[in-house]
């Protein structure tokens, strides 16, 4: 950790960073500079009500270097707290906004995760994008943790490539666990759980109109568009945490980070 650690507000007993995009930023290019090690968990609905039932995970989640507001449901939480300067830190957009900031800066990237040929597509659209941008090395890893030569071999890819940063492109909350186990262990400074974003910005998911993200409403058109993957996430989860919620500011219940 580094100085200067953005406060956390307990939503729910998930400890969620108090950050905008730029503070987010700021945060990162920090530990990048000082050669310090960390993984973030951009952290929403899914991942908080995941963590109700799951001690291991909820402390790999309040463990984390960041764990950033990706829904908007923990924005209002947050500005309930007084937090009034916090802002959306979407996984999609903050690994975007990291690749400009990259091309100025030198970092250099790996993707990890996706499904096959995921994250090269995902690859040649962000140096699309950004040209100048250093993606050193992409990895499909298999759906089961990495045996002891396929951690060799991530290993080695690694410090080949001298990269900084690992989008983890898995899915909660497998790709926390992953970050969790390997951060510090594996050659890279900084790890970024980003799920979804590997599909939505190498185009093999339609992205969200930005009207319903502003409006915390992105939930139901990820429904829409895959209903029999998610129905269970969204229509089990999303009452739990409003019912939640209301117990903690209410002070029916207690929640521990």
């Amino acid at each position: 950790m580094i100085s200067g650690d953005p406060p956390r507000i307990n939503i729910i007993g998930v400890g969620i960073s108090a950050l905008s995009m730029e503070s987010a930023l700021e945060q990162s290019e920090a530990l990048l500079n000082r050669d310090g090690t960390g993984y973030i968990c951009v952290t929403g609905v899914h991942g908080i009500i995941e963590a109700q039932s799951d001690e291991s995970f909820r402390t790999i989640l309040n463990r984390s270097f960041l764990s950033t507001p990706d829904g908007m449901p923990t924005v209002w939480l947050g500005h309930l707290h007084g937090f009034r300067h916090m802002t959306r830190v979407y996984g999609p957009d903050y690994m975007l906004k990291m690749c400009e900031l990259s091309v100025q800066r030198g970092y250099r990237h790996f993707l990890y995760g996706g499904r096959p040929g995921v994250a090269e597509e995902l690859r040649r659209e962000l140096i699309r994008r950004y040209p100048g941008l250093q993606i050193v090395g992409t990895y499909t890893p298999p759906f089961r943790p990495l045996n002891a030569e396929e951690e060799q071999d991530l290993r080695t890819q690694l410090e080949t490539s001298r990269a900084d940063i690992l989008w983890c492109g898995l899915s909660t909350p497998k790709q926390e666990r992953f970050m969790s186990a390997y951060s510090g262990r594996l050659p890279v400074k900084l790890m970024v759980g980003v799920g979804a974003a590997f599909d939505l910005l190498s185009g093999n998911l339609a992205e969200a109109p930005d009207w319903m993200k502003r409006s915390g409403l992105q939930w139901l058109y990820r429904l829409i568009k895959e209903p029999k993957r998610l129905w269970r996430r969204y229509l089990l989860n999303n009452p739990r945490f409003i019912w939640l919620s209301f117990l903690q500011l209410s002070r029916l219940r207690r929640f521990s980070m």
